[in-house]
């Protein structure tokens, strides 16, 4: 699942993000991208499409790449802006907010979708890319974790919307 890292690399990339977020369809709460950078080579069992995992799994692989990722950025827009962007717009904005959140710039991304981003590096959108890209999947993972506890602590303050068990989704 690593093929698109390993061709980046052979194009003389070594600090490649894979991008991804969460939100787009959901009724209430806002949308979550992660930007993750994998180490070469490095295992990591589980982890694949946050869709095809369940929370037990994500939480686990969230653990893993927490302990083996080279770096992790995320990125929130929350409703008041996606209502005044328009969703697709704030999808790509919380994807920008989660590159510039890792701790050093990457040099070629890998984005999850149709879209690249509105900055100035290298970069490639995958259709379907968390279930081709082994770190676009990590990035699906972290904005899905990362989203659900956002809407866990909804659930505390909005008890009669249930978001603890459906999250808006």
């Amino acid at each position: 699942m690593d093929t698109f890292e390993k061709i980046a690399r052979k194009e003389g990339y070594h600090f490649i993000a894979g991008v991804d977020e969460v939100g787009r369809g959901p009724l209430a709460g806002p949308v979550v991208a992660a930007a993750v950078v994998l180490p070469p080579r490095v295992r990591l069992p589980g982890v694949c499409d946050s869709k095809k995992l369940s929370a037990k799994q994500r939480d686990e692989s969230f653990s893993l790449l927490q302990k083996r990722a080279s770096a992790i950025g995320v990125g929130i827009v929350e409703a008041e802006e996606i209502d005044r962007l328009n969703i697709h717009r704030a999808s790509l904005k919380a994807m920008e907010k989660a590159v510039a959140a890792l701790p050093c710039f990457p040099d070629f991304l890998l984005i999850d979708g149709l879209f690249t981003l509105d900055l100035s590096l290298p970069q490639k959108a995958i259709v379907k890319g968390d279930q081709k890209c082994l770190s676009v999947a990590a990035a699906s993972i972290v904005a899905k974790v990362i989203r659900d506890r956002i809407m866990i602590a909804y659930h505390q303050a909005y008890p009669e919307y249930n978001f603890a068990r459906h999250k808006g989704y």
